[in-house]
Parts: C-alpha cells; sequence; structure tokens
C-alpha cells in the first residue's frame, strides 16, 4: 500500500560526539589482556602479548586473574563513562568518593529504559530485582554473573580492586608508550572531527567504525566514538543511557603519522573491490534494493560459487552487508568514497 506523507519533518538522528583518552585505551587494554577467546584475533601478535605478560609484576597479575574471574573491566568501562576525567587521579578520586549504591548501580550494565528502576532496585540490595535483571540478560556469556557479582561484592574491596588494577596497568603498560599512544589517539580524533564537517552522522558512524550501520533509535540521542589501538582490528560496541558507544579502531594513518603516503586499510580494500567489472555491475544490482544470491546470479549469469567469492569481497570492504538471507549496498560507503580519497590525497 502507498504511503501519503503529510509532513515535511525530517527523520530525527543522532550526533556524535567523539572522546579520546588515554584512560580508554588502559581499560580496554585489561579488557584485551583477560578476554582469553579474543586475544589471539587481535592485531598485536602474541610474541607481543607474550611480552607485556612477562613484564607484569605479581600484584597486576593477581588484579588481572581477578578481573577475568568477575568480568571487572566493564565496572571500569561504566565509571569512565561518568563524567570527562582529564587525570588518572581524578578517576580514582572519583572511585574512593562513591557511595556504596551509586557505584554499584553505574557498575550495573545499561540495559534499556524500561529496566531502569530494576537496575536502581538492584543496586540497593533488591534481591528480586537483582534476579529479574539476570533474566532479562541470560542471552549474554558474561551479564548475569556479572549481575550477581556486583550486587553482592563486598564495596571497599571492590573500590581497592578497580584502583588498584587500572593504576597498576596505567603505570607498568600506558606510561612507556604514553607519548606514542596519546599522539595516535589525538590524530585520530582530529581527523574523524574533520571528517565530521563533510559527512552527516550515520556515514560518520560507518566511516569510522570501518563500516557498521547505525541507524537511529528512539532512546539514542547520541553516538560516542572512541579510538582506540589495543583492539585493533575490532569494533567494540557499548551502552550507557541515552548513548551508544562505539571503541573504533584507530586507522593506519594516525598510527604511521611520518608515512604521508600511508593510506586507510578500508580506503584501499573498497578500491580494491570496485576494481573488477563483476563486482562493480553487482554493486548496481544492489543499489536501492535487497537481493538474494539467486537474485544475483540470476542478473549476472554467473555460477553461484562464483557470486558468492564476489559478494565476499564487497563484504570484507565493507561496501555490501546481509540481512535476513538478502544482500544490501551500504548507500553510505558508496557516497563516502570520494570524500575519504579526497581526504587521503590532500590531507584535508
Amino acid at each position: 500500500m502507498d504511503v501519503l506523507h503529510m509532513t515535511s519533518r525530517k527523520r530525527e538522528t543522532y550526533e556524535v560526539r567523539i572522546e579520546a583518552s588515554l584512560l580508554w585505551e588502559c581499560a580496554l587494554g585489561i579488557a584485551a589482556i583477560t578476554n582469553t577467546r579474543l586475544i589471539d584475533t587481535l592485531e598485536r601478535p602474541k610474541e607481543s602479548w607474550d611480552k607485556i605478560k612477562k613484564s607484569l609484576t605479581d600484584p597486576l597479575i593477581q588484579d588481572l586473574e581477578y578481573v577475568e574471574m568477575n568480568n571487572t573491566w566493564k565496572s571500569l568501562l561504566l565509571l569512565l563513562h561518568q563524567r570527562e576525567f582529564g587525570t588518572l587521579q581524578e578517576f580514582i578520586t572519583y572511585i574512593d568518593d562513591l557511595e556504596e549504591e551509586e557505584i554499584k548501580y553505574h557498575c550495573l550494565p545499561y540495559i534499556g529504559l524500561k529496566f531502569q528502576e530494576l537496575r536502581k532496585l538492584a543496586s540497593k540490595g533488591d534481591v528480586a530485582a537483582r534476579n529479574r535483571l539476570k533474566e532479562q540478560t541470560e542471552d549474554n556469556p558474561y551479564y548475569p554473573g556479572y549481575i550477581e557479582f556486583i550486587c553482592t561484592t563486598n564495596v571497599q574491596m571492590f573500590k581497592k580492586h578497580l584502583k588498584s588494577v587500572m593504576i597498576r596497568w596505567f603505570e607498568e603498560v600506558i606510561l612507556p608508550e604514553q607519548e606514542t599512544l596519546s599522539g595516535i589517539l589525538t590524530r585520530d580524533r582530529q581527523s574523524k572531527k574533520e571528517m565530521g564537517e563533510k559527512l552527516n552522522p550515520e556515514a560518520l558512524v560507518e566511516w569510522a567504525t570501518g563500516g557498521i550501520t547505525y541507524l537511529p533509535e528512539p532512546s539514542v540521542h547520541t553516538v560516542l566514538l572512541i579510538p582506540q589501538s589495543i583492539y585493533r582490528p575490532w569494533n567494540v560496541e557499548g551502552d550507557v543511557e541515552g548513548v551508544k558507544v562505539f571503541y573504533y579502531p584507530v586507522a593506519n594513518e594516525s598510527i604511521y603519522p611520518d608515512d604521508k603516503n600511508m593510506p586507510s586499510y578500508f580506503l584501499v580494500q573498497k578500491y580494491k573491490a570496485l576494481g573488477d567489472e563483476a563486482r562493480l555491475r553487482m554493486v548496481k544490482f544492489l543499489k536501492g534494493s535487497e537481493r538474494t544470491l539467486q537474485e544475483i546470479t540470476n542478473e549476472l549469469n554467473m555460477g553461484k560459487s562464483t557470486v558468492h567469492h564476489h559478494l565476499k569481497i564487497l563484504r570484507s570492504a565493507r561496501l555490501v552487508e546481509t540481512q535476513d538471507g538478502k544482500y544490501r549496498l551500504k548507500e553510505n560507503a558508496i557516497q563516502t568514497l570520494s570524500n575519504e580519497l579526497n581526504q587521503y590525497l590532500t590531507g584535508i
């Protein structure tokens, strides 16, 4: 059925904020080294992680074992979102000053506006509310156990742990690379801010994250982009009240600023993907319409295995995505290509 549009009001979207800090890198480093299932997929080679582990003091190793057992890296990230912290000492003082209910409330995961009252009650010791939160998050591999831990932990011991692991990781891992890391994060934040003047919010998020399409949600008014190097090549997603967070991997050119000819990894992949007649035909066929594999095969008169191979290349370049068994073109990724190329060629 056709729809008559009787209003001129544009679809609302979110605003984008970009923040960079060594404190985020610190907390994410703690998360990464204790994520044994994911660590082998990170860009940093195993030898580098082994070298870090060997350099750590015994007290920090014990702290990290506690993090791995109770997922307290999540607490660090959630607390860092409560305000802007200029220094590590400001963050430590903030933790010290929190009351018991406050720290539990802030450290419990945000799972939606309609569950905020449960979150408040659980932070006050309400067992029924705690169990409801656990039920609502049972599809998450660690949330139920984490919620139980936050609600029942000794707060003074918990604070002591959070301060200890944050201080020790910062001193032992971040400080030796402080100047380099700070430069990388600052450069990347600046490049994203400059591109933000040329792109709409959704296109900026897609470009910064290397291809994540994030459409506006009714309860989300802000997207927070936070550059990180430790989790490359992964994006890490998070949610706080009214805010969607993407801790996104910094670009190659932010890491190698002296190499003025260093292109973005995804810029190279996109142009490689488009440098083929069959794939260009697919892009044109997908523009404006979702298509099944069979429809694409019929249109291009190719074998399914060949079509699937080409689609895999387009997907890895973040130009095409799948949803409900259909392929769709990421229009923002195509539209921003000229801006990306121009920024690379001119540095502006």
